[in-house]
């Protein structure tokens, strides 16, 4: 399972990118599990990074999945219409 840090904001999205695909390469399963229950203050890059790591997943042939979405990032993905495009566990 790879992790979201404690930030995410448009500052930390490059970086949070590059480590969630450095741990893809690491992912032997089917699915990816991305957790995001330490996430406490994030923008929408946050959901930037999520969409641009799901296409990551699917590259590689792997289901995406995020694990403890804070309430308010799902109601801004629900706003953005994405939220069918973050599946949760």
């Amino acid at each position: 399972m790879l992790s979201l840090p404690d930030t995410l904001t448009h500052a930390h999205a490059t970086a949070c990118l590059n480590t969630l695909t450095t741990g893809l390469r690491h992912e032997s399963a089917a699915q990816v599990v991305v957790d995001a229950a330490l996430l406490r203050s994030f923008d929408s890059s946050a959901l930037a990074v999520l969409l641009e790591f799901r296409r990551e997943c699917a590259r590689a042939g792997k289901q995406f999945v995020v694990k403890g979405l804070p309430d308010r990032l799902r109601e801004l993905a629900a706003l953005y219409g994405i939220e069918k495009l973050l599946p949760s566990t």
